[in-house]
Formats: C-alpha cells, sequence, structure tokens
C-alpha cells in the first residue's frame, strides 16, 4: 500500500514543480559556500508535522534564500502527501489553511534510505549507492546547515526504523572538524531531550546548535487541523523559520544570538537551549547558513501564527491524542473501525504502565548490590541526568528498543527512558544490558 504512493511521489518530485531558474541563483562563494542537511526522522501519518516543517524548510532555504538545489539534501520518508488519510492527495501544509509544501521538493533520500547510517555518512561526504547518492561536499571555506526534526529521548535522535546515538554522532563531528570539513555548521534540533545530543558538545569545534528542548523536557506539536486530523508543524520549528520569514531579505541584519533570544521567549512550552560555540558563531548573521533573499524590496511580513492560544501537545502523547480523535470521529459511521482503535488505545494505555514497570524492576535489579547507598539508588529516579558516559547509553537503549519496546511505535516510552540512561552514570553498561534482557527476553 506504501509502494505505490511512494512511486508515484518521486517521479512527480523528480519533475513537478522543479523550475531550472531557481538553480541559476548563485550565491557568493568567494567565502565559500552554503551547504544544507534537512531530515525528518520519523514516518507515519500522526508524525505529519515532521515532514511538513522540512517540506516548508527547503523552499525557504531554496527559493527564498536563494541556496542551489545541488548544495540541500534532503531525507524524509515520504508516507504523507499520497497518505490515503490525507483528504489534501499530493500536497502538504504547515499551517491551517496554509499552502501546499510538498510541490517541488526534490527528496535525495526517502522510504528505507532514511537511516542514521546513511545520514552519518552523507556528513562525512561518503558515496552513497541508494537514493540520489548526493552527499555532503563541503570544505574548509563553507558553512554547513543542519535541520533535524523527529522524536527523540536521552541521547538519541530517531529515525523511521533505528535511533541515532550521541556516541556515533559525536564520532562524526570530530572528525569532521579534524578533516576541515567546514568552516562553521549551525544546527536547528526539534526533538525531546534534544539538548542532550549537544549539552557536552565541545565550543573549540566551530559548531553551534540550537535545539527545541534542553535535555530534560520534550519538545511540543502545534496547529491541530481538524480537517486533516493531524498537528501541522512544531512550535519550535514554526518560531524560528517564521522568525526568518519575517526578516526577509534582511537575513544578514539578525544574529544567531539575537534569532535564539527572540525565539527562546516565544517558546512557551520547552526551552529552547543552546549549546557548542557561543562566541564567534553566536554574533553571525543568520545569513552565513540560511542564505539571503531573492527579492530585493522587503515583501510584507507574513501574518505571525499565535501559538500560545492554539492547541498543542506534548510530542510523545501526540500518538495516543491522535488515536482517541480518530476513534471519536468514527463511532458514529464506523462502529466497527471505532471499536477497532478503542483496543488500540487501551493497549497503548496499559503498555505505558507495563513500562514504568519495566524500568522500575530493571534499576531495582542493577541498584540492588548497593541498595544501602541511598544517593545511588536516587539516582535513577532523579530527573533526567547529563549523560556521561554515550557508550554506555547507546548500549543499554539499544538493547531496550530491541528487545523491550521502539520508541516509534511505542512513542510515549521516551518520557521514561531516563531511568535507564541515568544508571549508566554509575553502573557498568554490561550489568544494566543484563538485566533488561532479563526483563524483555523477547520483543513485544
Amino acid at each position: 500500500m506504501f509502494a505505490i504512493p511512494l512511486i508515484i511521489a518521486s517521479v512527480l518530485l523528480t519533475v513537478r514543480g522543479y523550475h531550472l531558474a531557481e538553480d541559476s541563483l548563485r550565491q557568493s562563494e568567494s567565502e565559500g559556500k552554503i551547504w544544507a542537511v534537512i531530515v525528518a526522522g520519523s514516518s507515519n501519518w500522526w508524525n505529519y508535522r515532521h515532514q511538513s516543517d522540512v517540506c516548508h524548510l527547503y523552499h525557504l532555504l531554496t527559493k527564498q534564500h536563494g541556496i542551489p538545489r545541488k548544495n540541500v539534501i534532503t531525507m524524509m520518508y515520504n508516507d504523507i502527501a499520497f497518505n490515503e488519510e490525507n483528504p489534501r492527495q499530493g500536497e502538504i501544509i504547515n499551517a491551517v489553511h496554509g499552502k501546499d509544501v510538498y510541490e517541488g521538493v526534490m527528496i535525495d533520500y526517502m522510504g528505507s534510505d532514511v537511516t542514521p547510517q546513511n545520514f552519518l555518512d552523507i556528513l562525512s561526504g561518503k558515496s552513497l549507492n541508494v537514493g540520489s547518492g548526493k552527499t555532503l561536499k563541503s570544505g574548509p571555506k563553507d558553512t554547513v546547515l543542519v535541520n533535524f526534526v523527529d522524536h527523540g529521548a536521552p541521547g538519541i535522535l530517531g529515525f523511521p526504523n533505528d535511533e541515532l546515538h550521541l556516541a556515533n554522532l559525536t564520532l562524526v563531528l570530530e572528525q569532521m572538524f579534524n578533516n576541515n570539513r567546514y568552516k562553521q555548521m549551525f544546527w536547528y534540533v526539534e526533538a525531546c531531550y534534544s539538548g542532550s545530543m549537544f549539552k557536552n558538545l565541545s565550543s573549540s569545534m566551530n559548531i553551534t546548535v540550537h535545539t527545541a528542548a534542553n535535555e530534560e523536557e520534550s519538545s511540543y506539536a502545534c496547529f491541530y487541523d481538524n480537517e486533516i486530523g493531524v498537528y501541522l508543524g512544531d512550535c519550535w520549528s514554526t518560531n524560528w523559520m517564521n522568525n526568518t520569514e519575517q526578516f526577509l531579505p534582511n537575513l544578514a541584519q539578525e544574529t544567531i544570538e539575537q534569532q535564539y533570544q527572540i525565539v527562546k521567549n516565544e517558546t512557551v512550552f520547552s526551552h529552547a537551549s543552546i549549546y557548542g560555540d557561543l562566541v564567534y558563531i553566536f554574533k553571525e548573521p543568520i545569513s552565513t547558513f540560511l542564505g539571503h533573499s531573492r527579492s530585493e524590496t522587503k515583501p510584507k511580513p507574513a501574518s505571525r501564527r499565535n501559538i500560545s492560544s492554539r492547541r498543542t501537545a506534548a510530542t510523545p502523547d501526540v500518538m495516543l491524542e491522535h488515536l482517541k480523535e480518530k476513534m471519536s470521529r468514527l463511532v458514529a459511521v464506523n462502529s466497527v473501525e471505532a471499536e477497532r482503535l478503542d483496543k488500540e488505545i487501551r493497549y497503548h494505555i496499559q503498555t505505558e504502565g507495563k513500562v514504568q514497570e519495566i524500568l522500575g524492576e530493571i534499576s531495582d535489579q542493577v541498584t540492588a548490590s548497593r541498595s544501602r547507598d541511598g544517593e545511588i539508588v536516587s539516582v535513577v529516579y532523579k530527573r533526567p541526568q547529563s549523560i556521561e558516559y554515550p557508550e554506555c547509553n547507546r548500549d543499554v537503549l539499544s538493547a531496550f528498543f530491541s528487545q523491550c519496546y521502539k520508541m516509534q511505535t511505542h512513542p510515549y516510552i521516551t518520557k521514561y527512558l531516563y531511568r535507564l540512561t541515568n544508571l549508566c552514570n554509575a553502573f557498568n553498561s554490561k550489568i544494566i544490558v543484563s538485566a533488561v534482557t532479563r526483563m524483555c527476553p523477547q520483543k513485544f
């Protein structure tokens, strides 16, 4: 059911809406080129907003900011525009009553090609034998923009079928820096606990990261559309993109620091945070990474979207909320489907409780040998802590996802995973993994 829409979509995106005139635009290369890697790491209809955000950004970069398409690498699963639940077939919107942002988006990697390894290989500039094969060819004079949108948990960013771990990302970033793969790099990261991926990022690597949330909290979905039945965008992503559009064509007049402060104040549901180099890149104009407007005349600012007055939801809760909304709409017209949805909802509610029990028992097993040390035992139940041992975090969460529950199918578990990752600050990974294996001998 997915294969046909994907084929149709890939053909359309190769032809429809592609204007050679846009690629005739050339940014000044005297100080290097601007490269962009933009990623929607999710799949499934209820995650609509992630691909919507990325499509919106694609047009900002290429149509409005003049970055050549050849310098923009896009990853998204591409199961939204032609999804059977989409009442606007072939379209994706990023605001209520908004215009289509899907047409003309050139997707380099879609479906099963949207993986953590392919993403890391693209950043590393390695050749890929899938998708378009496009990879990051940046050099020591170039600036690199990375935008990642999806679910997250302590020390991980989600992909459709796998996870990107802090330990693996850190290694690639260090290699990029040591190999002079960029002059400066700037990230926008929309994900729960996104700050945990960058809290310990070195300030000397010429990288700055702006995140939707700190290391302890969820990010939030915004703009619920009653007709389409999904959230159309993410609150923080909407704020920073709206800020960028408000300043067109004056991107050179607003610095990274200024945008951060504005967006931080406007993002009321989570704590927008910033990491890495907060000295030099902080003072750079946004245009260093996002390009310049094609227009010489400042357009009329887009009407601001008042997020605080609209319906929102914490990202881990969106799926269950979506199922409940869908069931309520079907009760009067399709009782069989409504009953099926009710069973699915009850399964997830029960599973959320079960996950908390499992994590509690794993914690008790791991800390049993040091139960008299109140400080060590209590560390598990405190709020999410800084990830001091990324390799342990990777090994433990990989074991849990492979043998217990996946965050892609059970997104609410991300609210409780810190109970596992905190253990890594006091115990050996082998002990924790062994406890996970005993509690989850098989994948549920």
